[in-house]
C-alpha cells in the first residue's frame, strides 16, 4: 500500500482557526475511541469515547493532569496504540484496518516524532540520526545525508551535524530531534513534552523553531504538553479529564500567564 502524506511545501501564514468547519482539510479523526486495558485485577477505561477533528497546518496542544488519558489519545494519534472501540483515520487511512507492516510504513512515511528525551542514537552523529528515517524510507545515502544537512541547517545546526549526542547540549539535542522528524516530509508532526527536559530559555528557543518550521512547511503540529509556553503558539489546546474531552479552546480565547492559565 502506497501512502501520500507529505506536507505542503509550503504555506504564507497560517490558516485562520477561527472557524473549524466540515470544508477544512481533516489529516486525523478520531470517533467515538474508547481504550480499556486491564491493570492487574482491575479494568481501566483510559478513554471514554473521545471524538476529534485535527486540521492541516494547525497547531494543537493536549494538555491533562497525570491519568486524564492524554497520553493515550496522543498514542492513538500517532498510530502507536489501537483503540478497544471506534477508529482513528490518518490522512484518510484507517490505522485499524493495517497490518503491522503497514502501520510502520504508514508512520514513517506520514508522521514525524519528537519525544522528550530526544531518543538519538548515541553512536551516531546529528547528520546520521536524521538521515536514518530518510534511509528507512528508501533514500540513497547521498540524498539521505543532503537532505539531513538541509534540515539540521534549518534548526541552527549546520555547524555541530557531525556531534554526536554526548558531544551536544540538551536544546541542540532536542533540535536533532526536531530535524529528524521532519525528516520525511510528513504531513503531521506528534510532539511528546517536547521542553519537558529543557530549562526556561532552551525550551522557549525550541517551541519557537517548531513553530517556525510548521508554517513554512505547513505541517500538522500535535504536542501533549504541560508546558504554558506551548499555549502562545497552539491554535488550539484540547483539555483531557478522566478519560474524555473537558474542553477545546481556540487560542484567542485563552488569557496566559506565567504559571497560570484560565479564559478571558
Amino acid at each position: 500500500m502506497g501512502y501520500a502524506c507529505h506536507a505542503r511545501s509550503a504555506i504564507d501564514e497560517r490558516p485562520s482557526m477561527t472557524d473549524f468547519c466540515p470544508t477544512r482539510t481533516r489529516v486525523v479523526s478520531v470517533r467515538n475511541v474508547k481504550r480499556v486495558y486491564r491493570a492487574g485485577n482491575e479494568t481501566v477505561h483510559a478513554l471514554k469515547g473521545i471524538s476529534l477533528d485535527i486540521y492541516e497546518g494547525e497547531y494543537l496542544s493536549i494538555m491533562g493532569p497525570s491519568g486524564s488519558g492524554k497520553s493515550t489519545l496522543f498514542n492513538m494519534i500517532g498510530g502507536l496504540d489501537l483503540p478497544s472501540e471506534g477508529e482513528v483515520v490518518i490522512q484518510g487511512v484507517e490505522i485499524a484496518k493495517l497490518n503491522r507492516v503497514e502501520q510502520a510504513r504508514l508512520r514513517n512515511r506520514c508522521i514525524g516524532y519528537i519525544f522528550q528525551t530526544y531518543n538519538l542514537i548515541p553512536a551516531m552523529t546529528a547528520l546520521q540520526n536524521v538521515a536514518l528515517p530518510l534511509l528507512i524510507g528508501g533514500k540513497s545515502p547521498s540524498q539521505a545525508n543532503a537532505k539531513a544537512a538541509e534540515l539540521l541547517d534549518a534548526v541552527g545546526l549546520g555547524e555541530r551535524m557531525h556531534h554526536r549526542p554526548d558531544e551536544l547540549s540538551g536544546g541542540q539535542q532536542q533540535r536533532v530531534a526536531i530535524a529528524r522528524s521532519f525528516a520525511n516530509d510528513p504531513g503531521i508532526i506528534l510532539a511528546d513534552e517536547p521542553t519537558g527536559n529543557l530549562d526556561t530559555r532552551t525550551g522557549s528557543e525550541i517551541i519557537e523553531r517548531l513553530s517556525n518550521l510548521s508554517r513554512e512547511r505547513g505541517v500538522t503540529i500535535i504536542s501533549a504538553t504541560h508546558d504554558h509556553k506551548m499555549l502562545n503558539v497552539s491554535d488550539r489546546v484540547v483539555t483531557i479529564r478522566d478519560g474524555a474531552i473537558d474542553k477545546i479552546e481556540l487560542r484567542e480565547d485563552l488569557h496566559i500567564e506565567v504559571g497560570s492559565i484560565g479564559n478571558i
